[in-house]
């Protein structure tokens, strides 16, 4: 008999890795608006670790390690996709990220829920989505 299948309470955290510490965090705190929780140096992994919060309290782990080889991105990879970010207006998202010098595709919708959404990377070429929860 198989047992009873536990809950998922939620998605605890995502971890990145950047390949410029100090520009991927400038990315997530200072664009993004993420806090930072905590931020530690590990020696013996020559590699920085920082806790991000969300406001909904999902965290974003950003870790530096040194040399990491480039994430396939294009064609699409096997794996993790992107990362979405949930928004209340995906057009004031995309002026301000592209006043800030930061590329976005165009603003698609959603066919099945009616919702917009846009995609733009960060530093590393990492997709990211902002989809429009809220709002207009």
């Amino acid at each position: 008999m198989t047992p009873a299948r536990p809950a998922l309470r939620g998605t605890h955290h995502v971890a990145l890795i950047g390949s410029d510490y100090a520009r991927s965090k400038r990315f997530y705190t200072e664009l993004l608006g993420c806090t930072v929780l905590d931020e530690h140096y590990r020696d013996a992994r020559d590699s920085w670790k920082l806790d991000l919060a969300l406001p909904d309290g999902t965290r974003l782990e950003l870790f530096s390690f040194p040399k990491p080889p480039p994430r396939p991105s294009r064609p699409e990879a096997c794996g993790l996709r992107h990362l979405a970010f949930a928004v209340d207006d995906v057009a004031d998202w995309q002026s301000y990220l592209n006043a800030a010098g930061v590329a976005t595709e165009a603003i698609r919708v959603d066919e099945y829920t009616g919702r917009r959404f846009l995609f733009f990377a960060d530093p590393d070429g990492l997709p990211l989505e902002l989809y429009e929860v809220g709002g207009v």
